[in-house]
């Protein structure tokens, strides 16, 4: 019986310990289980920074369009929206210059669909410029790109305004007749607001590119693909972005 003892003993010992863990490899499976589940969720689900992010710019986009269509007087005519196959808005780009200038800001494009306006694909502005010249500003952006052509370079890594497609200011208000040769010859129609005034303004010079750490860690795809026909077609606008959107449809939806 002495000699059992030990035996006896480890048994116990063995069976307690099961039932205190569970069976063998139970705990390495429930790790394994939510290290699964933690990396499914960082997969279908966006960074809380980089969908904040991705809301601001959105809503900063919205904010200005909104109050550009506010004023009829000042708008854009709604007959050129309606021709317009994408939209760009890019709210406060910064221009600091000393001798030697720059620009740069950031913005949301949408591109029209049969349903309405794509989700907005995030993209980048920027551009220098070089002479005498010192000061800064902040300049609130809108481009309408008239035609496929235009669309075509924003498909691209690097865009520069005015070099691959035809650039020219847009006209305002709502007397502006939408059919000069003007309007249906450029590419791309521009405006901008800088100190409360908006105009049109052929702003050349400036380069356009996508942001796609943004878009990719936001959408899980690149703006390239988020504004393609074989994507952006029934491609549902997450609601954090969605009032850019919205707001385009307020607007100009055919």
């Amino acid at each position: 019986m002495r000699s059992n003892l030990p035996r006896v003993v480890s048994a116990l010992l063995g069976a307690a310990l099961v039932l205190c863990l569970g069976p063998t490899g139970t705990r390495a499976h429930h790790a394994d289980t939510r290290t699964v589940s933690t990396q499914t969720e960082g997969k279908s689900k966006p960074p809380l920074k980089r969908a904040n992010d991705a809301g601001r710019h959105a809503r900063q986009a919205t904010q200005v369009f909104n109050q550009v269509m506010a004023v009829p007087d000042k708008a854009i005519p709604k007959e050129l929206l309606q021709r317009a196959e994408a939209i760009a808005v890019f709210p406060g780009v910064l221009r600091a210059a000393f001798i030697v200038g720059g620009r740069k800001g950031q913005g949301v494009i949408s591109r029209r669909t049969p349903t309405g306006w794509s989700a907005p694909a995030f993209f980048n502005l920027g551009g220098g410029s070089v002479g005498a010249q010192i000061g800064a500003s902040s300049t609130d952006f809108v481009l309408l790109f008239m035609n496929e052509g235009a669309l075509r370079g924003l498909l691209e890594d690097k865009f520069e305004i005015g070099g691959e497609a035809s650039i020219a200011a847009g006209p305002v208000g709502r007397t502006v007749s939408a059919s000069t040769n003007m309007t249906l010859d450029a590419a791309i129609l521009s405006y901008s607001r800088s100190k409360g005034a908006f105009i049109g303004a052929a702003v050349k010079g400036v380069v356009i590119n996508p942001d796609n750490d943004l878009n990719e860690a936001f959408y899980g795809m690149k703006a390239n693909d988020l504004l393609t026909g074989s994507t952006r077609v029934g491609t549902p606008v997450p609601s954090v972005v969605r009032s850019f959107s919205l707001a385009l449809n307020r607007y100009s939806r055919r």
